[in-house]
Protein backbone atom coordinates (compact mmCIF):
# COMPACT_ATOMS: atom_id res chain seq x y z
CA UNK A 1 0.00 0.00 0.00
CA UNK A 2 1.32 3.44 -0.95
CA UNK A 3 1.72 5.93 1.90
CA UNK A 4 -0.45 9.05 1.75
CA UNK A 5 2.57 11.38 1.54
CA UNK A 6 3.91 9.37 -1.40
CA UNK A 7 0.51 9.62 -3.14
CA UNK A 8 0.45 13.38 -2.48
CA UNK A 9 3.99 13.79 -3.84
CA UNK A 10 3.06 11.84 -6.98
CA UNK A 11 -0.08 13.96 -7.47
CA UNK A 12 1.91 17.20 -6.99
CA UNK A 13 4.56 16.03 -9.46
CA UNK A 14 1.91 15.14 -12.07
CA UNK A 15 0.14 18.49 -11.62
CA UNK A 16 3.41 20.43 -11.88
CA UNK A 17 4.53 18.42 -14.91
CA UNK A 18 1.16 18.83 -16.66
CA UNK A 19 1.38 22.59 -16.27
CA UNK A 20 5.10 22.89 -17.07
CA UNK A 21 5.18 20.58 -20.09
CA UNK A 22 2.05 22.13 -21.61
CA UNK A 23 3.67 25.57 -21.35
CA UNK A 24 7.15 24.47 -22.49
CA UNK A 25 7.85 20.94 -23.68
CA UNK A 26 11.56 21.37 -22.89
CA UNK A 27 11.10 22.03 -19.15
CA UNK A 28 13.75 20.09 -17.24
CA UNK A 29 13.03 17.38 -14.70
CA UNK A 30 14.72 19.52 -12.01
CA UNK A 31 12.43 22.46 -12.84
CA UNK A 32 9.43 20.16 -12.51
CA UNK A 33 10.69 18.87 -9.14
CA UNK A 34 11.13 22.45 -7.91
CA UNK A 35 7.67 23.42 -9.16
CA UNK A 36 6.18 20.39 -7.36
CA UNK A 37 8.05 21.17 -4.16
CA UNK A 38 9.88 17.84 -4.06
CA UNK A 39 13.52 16.84 -4.32
CA UNK A 40 14.99 15.34 -7.48
CA UNK A 41 15.25 11.94 -5.74
CA UNK A 42 11.50 11.90 -5.09
CA UNK A 43 10.81 12.83 -8.70
CA UNK A 44 13.11 10.14 -10.13
CA UNK A 45 11.81 7.49 -7.69
CA UNK A 46 8.33 8.08 -9.08
CA UNK A 47 9.30 8.73 -12.68
CA UNK A 48 12.74 7.40 -13.67
CA UNK A 49 12.70 9.13 -17.07
CA UNK A 50 11.22 12.24 -18.63
CA UNK A 51 9.24 10.00 -20.96
CA UNK A 52 7.79 8.02 -18.03
CA UNK A 53 6.65 11.31 -16.49
CA UNK A 54 5.09 12.57 -19.73
CA UNK A 55 3.27 9.25 -20.23
CA UNK A 56 1.94 9.36 -16.66
CA UNK A 57 0.71 12.94 -17.15
CA UNK A 58 -1.17 11.93 -20.26
CA UNK A 59 -2.61 8.74 -18.72
CA UNK A 60 -3.74 10.74 -15.69
CA UNK A 61 -5.46 13.26 -17.95
CA UNK A 62 -7.26 10.54 -19.93
CA UNK A 63 -8.40 8.87 -16.69
CA UNK A 64 -9.71 12.21 -15.43
CA UNK A 65 -11.62 12.90 -18.65
CA UNK A 66 -13.11 9.43 -19.04
CA UNK A 67 -14.10 9.51 -15.37
CA UNK A 68 -16.32 12.57 -15.90
CA UNK A 69 -18.86 10.75 -18.08
CA UNK A 70 -21.21 9.48 -15.32
CA UNK A 71 -21.41 12.93 -13.70
CA UNK A 72 -22.06 14.64 -17.00
CA UNK A 73 -24.81 12.17 -17.91
CA UNK A 74 -26.47 12.55 -14.51
CA UNK A 75 -26.66 16.34 -14.90
CA UNK A 76 -27.15 16.94 -18.62
CA UNK A 77 -29.02 15.51 -21.60
CA UNK A 78 -26.80 13.11 -23.60
CA UNK A 79 -26.01 15.47 -26.50
CA UNK A 80 -25.09 18.29 -24.10
CA UNK A 81 -22.99 15.89 -22.00
CA UNK A 82 -21.25 14.77 -25.19
CA UNK A 83 -20.58 18.42 -26.15
CA UNK A 84 -19.01 19.20 -22.75
CA UNK A 85 -17.01 15.98 -22.68
CA UNK A 86 -15.70 16.44 -26.23
CA UNK A 87 -14.67 20.05 -25.52
CA UNK A 88 -12.69 18.78 -22.51
CA UNK A 89 -11.13 16.04 -24.66
CA UNK A 90 -10.13 18.57 -27.33
CA UNK A 91 -8.39 20.76 -24.74
CA UNK A 92 -6.54 17.72 -23.36
CA UNK A 93 -5.42 16.67 -26.82
CA UNK A 94 -4.13 20.17 -27.49
CA UNK A 95 -2.17 19.99 -24.23
CA UNK A 96 -0.86 16.56 -25.25
CA UNK A 97 0.85 18.20 -28.18
CA UNK A 98 2.79 20.24 -25.58
CA UNK A 99 4.02 16.94 -24.18
CA UNK A 100 5.15 15.88 -27.64
CA UNK A 101 8.75 17.01 -27.14
CA UNK A 102 9.07 14.63 -24.20
CA UNK A 103 7.74 11.55 -26.02
CA UNK A 104 9.47 9.33 -28.57
CA UNK A 105 7.44 8.04 -31.53
CA UNK A 106 7.23 4.65 -29.77
CA UNK A 107 5.83 6.29 -26.64
CA UNK A 108 3.25 8.19 -28.71
CA UNK A 109 2.17 4.86 -30.18
CA UNK A 110 2.07 3.18 -26.75
CA UNK A 111 -0.02 5.92 -25.17
CA UNK A 112 -2.44 5.90 -28.10
CA UNK A 113 -2.89 2.14 -27.73
CA UNK A 114 -3.31 2.36 -23.93
CA UNK A 115 -5.87 5.16 -24.02
CA UNK A 116 -7.91 4.18 -27.07
CA UNK A 117 -10.05 1.62 -25.20
CA UNK A 118 -11.01 3.90 -22.27
CA UNK A 119 -11.79 6.81 -24.62
CA UNK A 120 -13.92 4.60 -26.89
CA UNK A 121 -15.72 3.23 -23.80
CA UNK A 122 -16.50 6.78 -22.63
CA UNK A 123 -17.80 7.79 -26.06
CA UNK A 124 -19.87 4.58 -26.20
CA UNK A 125 -21.45 5.41 -22.84
CA UNK A 126 -22.36 8.92 -24.05
CA UNK A 127 -23.71 7.74 -27.41
CA UNK A 128 -25.67 4.87 -25.83
CA UNK A 129 -27.40 7.30 -23.45
CA UNK A 130 -28.51 9.37 -26.44
CA UNK A 131 -29.60 6.32 -28.40
CA UNK A 132 -31.61 5.18 -25.38
CA UNK A 133 -33.47 8.50 -25.04
CA UNK A 134 -33.90 8.81 -28.82
CA UNK A 135 -31.79 11.96 -29.31
CA UNK A 136 -28.79 10.25 -30.99
CA UNK A 137 -28.98 8.18 -34.17
CA UNK A 138 -28.91 4.42 -33.72
CA UNK A 139 -26.04 4.08 -36.21
CA UNK A 140 -23.71 6.51 -34.37
CA UNK A 141 -20.36 4.77 -34.00
CA UNK A 142 -17.80 5.63 -31.26
CA UNK A 143 -14.81 5.03 -33.55
CA UNK A 144 -16.25 7.32 -36.22
CA UNK A 145 -16.96 9.99 -33.61
CA UNK A 146 -13.40 9.81 -32.26
CA UNK A 147 -11.95 10.07 -35.75
CA UNK A 148 -14.11 13.12 -36.53
CA UNK A 149 -13.08 14.82 -33.28
CA UNK A 150 -9.43 14.48 -34.36
CA UNK A 151 -10.10 17.45 -36.65
CA UNK A 152 -11.23 19.50 -33.65
CA UNK A 153 -7.97 19.39 -31.72
CA UNK A 154 -6.02 20.10 -34.90
CA UNK A 155 -8.16 23.19 -35.66
CA UNK A 156 -6.43 26.44 -34.74
CA UNK A 157 -7.14 27.54 -31.19
CA UNK A 158 -7.26 31.15 -30.02
CA UNK A 159 -9.46 33.94 -31.38
CA UNK A 160 -10.12 32.01 -34.60
CA UNK A 161 -10.90 28.70 -32.87
CA UNK A 162 -13.19 26.87 -35.28
CA UNK A 163 -13.61 23.80 -33.09
CA UNK A 164 -16.88 24.88 -31.37
CA UNK A 165 -18.58 25.39 -34.76
CA UNK A 166 -17.10 22.16 -36.09
CA UNK A 167 -18.30 20.28 -32.98
CA UNK A 168 -21.79 21.71 -33.46
CA UNK A 169 -21.83 20.28 -37.00
CA UNK A 170 -20.67 16.87 -35.77
CA UNK A 171 -23.29 16.81 -33.01
CA UNK A 172 -25.99 17.93 -35.42
CA UNK A 173 -25.09 14.95 -37.60
CA UNK A 174 -25.64 12.64 -34.63
CA UNK A 175 -29.16 13.89 -33.89
CA UNK A 176 -32.14 11.79 -34.75
CA UNK A 177 -34.42 13.60 -37.16
CA UNK A 178 -37.94 12.90 -36.03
Amino acid sequence: MVRSDARENRARILAAAREALAADGSTSMNQIAQRAGVGPGTLYRNFPTREALALAVYQDEVARITGTVPGLLSGKPPLEALRHWTTDLVEAMRRKHGLGDALSPGAHQAITEQTYGPVIAAITQLLDAGKKDGTIRADADPGDFLQLTGALWRAASGPEDRSPRMLALILDGLRTHR
